[in-house]
């Protein structure tokens, strides 16, 4: 059974910083790009950053660029998302995804198969 499981999302203070986690089981993570995505309340799922199989390409939305970075350790079955210089307006339930698809990677169109739970993140002094 596939599951991805995130934590690390706390109430952060504007200009804070965060590490959350993805935890990733029943199905080989080193195969497949991953996506992190967001939902702010009241809005649609946004797309934040990807990262393919073996991590050495990235890509990111502008409103994130050069203050998140998103990596992944293959040997323990983990993705992250590294946020600094956090603003109100990344206050969102973050999860996520398994990449089925990629339709178009630097504009951020995926299609995924499954995705996590998410983990709420609070940017608020």
């Amino acid at each position: 059974e596939v599951q991805l499981v995130e934590s690390g999302g706390v109430l952060v203070q504007p200009g804070g910083s965060l590490r959350l986690s993805c935890a990733a089981s029943g199905f080989t993570f080193s195969s497949y790009a991953m996506s992190w995505l967001r939902q702010a309340p009241g809005k649609g799922p946004q797309w934040v950053s990807a990262i393919n199989s073996g991590g050495g390409t990235t890509y990111y939305a502008d409103s994130v660029k050069g203050r998140f970075t998103i990596s992944r350790d293959n040997a323990k079955n983990t993705l992250y998302l590294h946020m600094n210089s956090l603003k109100p307006e990344d206050t969102a339930l973050y999860y996520c995804g398994r990449v089925r698809t990629v339709v178009a990677a630097a504009e951020g169109l995926y299609e995924y198969d499954y995705w996590g739970q998410g983990t709420q993140v609070t940017v608020s002094s």
